[in-house]
């Protein structure tokens, strides 16, 4: 059977209040192409479907017309896990209806794997699936057959069992997958990430995922990478960059073909559908980035533009520039002093950790004052949270995107 590993689409997420809707359905649509060109049987969706847990009707609506047009009536089997930005219930609800389209939604951690059946080629799939396993999800599964001892252990070690009891359904005969919506140790982040993990309390060892899969689909990660070297557990990243801090980075689909008993050798496919995200840096003034516009570099591109000045950046600089291209998101002046600041730190606001951003949102938020120690502590203690409620995961992204803008 031949297989498409796809994740983190983030329908409904904004690039600083600009739409990034049209990107999305250019992507569905180049899905589609890809599924057909390639014959795909199955589709493996490893969770973060949406931006938030409460997404706009266009998201949903987005949604449900992609899986349509993948499954493409039963063609074509798609199985689907809610991530950390979905509301497992809200996944989940039309799972009876969709299942007999061949579609498999799976919003909260379960004892039992998925079972596929592919009609094209005979073979059956076993998916070792775990949704997004916040800990009160991960104790709630294992409540009635683990003692209190046990559920103090740490959360790695309670991934792996559970992974290791749904690969317990693996057989020689059947093609064994897992996939997962976690934070695997060593796995590089990116800044639209959210929320940020603190102290490596919710990662999980890459021991924990070798239950004797033939290849493992994770979501959580944005840049697409393989782990701990591993060719067969992968992050495929998101279709779209959602930050600045992946600019430059390709985005991809996985593909391969599986049968039972044999290695497979997964391959990207790179995608076209989204803009590019790009910095500039135009040490020049606006004389060099009048240039570049009037030259036409980087037409298509969503741009986060710093300016030496010399003088004051005034209200008409600024929305002259919008007009010459819409895509300028971010058009900050560098003055001599911010600049000589920017290379002794050598570092990018992009780069900084969350406690030095937040350190600098206080400070300006309340006219140079300094956070002392407890305030920064439950700073970082809120947003290293992992409530599953709607009204705490909406809370914790709102505190993400207040530093991101310090």
């Amino acid at each position: 059977m031949r297989i498409l590993h796809t994740a983190d689409w983030h329908f409904g997420r904004t690039l600083e209040g600009r739409s990034r809707m049209e990107e999305q359905e250019a992507f569905v649509d180049e899905l589609v192409d890809i599924v057909k060109d390639e014959s795909i049987d199955l589709v493996m969706l490893a969770g973060d479907i949406y931006d938030s847990v409460n997404p706009p009707a266009a998201a949903e609506q987005l949604f449900y017309e992609a899986l349509s047009r993948l499954a493409d009536g039963g063609q074509r089997t798609v199985a689907v896990i809610a991530g950390n930005h979905d509301h497992p219930e809200r996944i989940a609800a039309s799972a009876p209806l969709a299942r007999r389209s061949g579609i498999h939604l799976l919003g909260m951690p379960s004892a039992e794997p998925l079972m596929i059946d592919v009609a094209r080629t005979g073979e059956q799939a076993i998916i070792a699936a775990l949704p997004y396993p916040s800990e009160s999800r991960l104790r709630e599964l294992l409540r009635e057959e683990t003692d209190e001892a046990m559920l103090r252990t740490a959360y790695s070690e309670r991934v792996g069992r559970l992974m290791k009891g749904l690969g317990s359904a693996f057989r020689p005969d059947t093609v064994n997958l897992a996939m997962s919506h976690i934070y695997v140790l060593g796995g590089l982040e990116t800044d639209s990430e959210r929320p940020i993990q603190i102290g490596g309390a919710y990662t999980v060892d890459p021991s924990a995922l070798r239950i004797g899969a033939q290849y493992v689909a994770l979501g959580h990660l944005h840049r697409p990478q393989r782990v701990d070297g591993d060719e067969r557990m992968r992050y495929s990243g998101t279709p779209l960059a959602y930050s600045f801090s992946e600019s430059g980075q390709s985005k991809s689909v996985i593909v391969f073909e599986a049968e039972p008993g044999t290695a497979v050798e997964p391959r990207e496919i790179l995608l076209s559908c989204g803009r590019p995200l790009i910095q500039w840096k135009a040490k020049g003034g606006l004389a060099e980035v009048y240039s570049w516009l009037d030259e036409g570099r980087d037409a298509r591109a969503w741009i986060d533009l710093d300016v030496w000045m010399t003088e004051a950046m005034t209200l008409q600089h600024i929305q002259g520039l919008r007009k010459m291209h819409n895509g300028l998101v971010h058009i900050r002046p560098v003055y001599p002093e911010t600049a000589e600041t920017m290379e002794a730190d050598g570092r990018s606001r992009e780069q900084l950790p969350a406690e030095e951003l937040f350190r600098r949102f206080f400070t300006r938020q309340t006219g140079g004052a300094e956070p002392d120690s407890d305030t920064v502590s439950l700073f970082l203690e809120l947003i290293a949270e992992e409530d599953d409620t709607a009204s705490e995961q909406a809370s914790m992204d709102g505190q993400r995107e207040e530093v991101e803008g310090a």
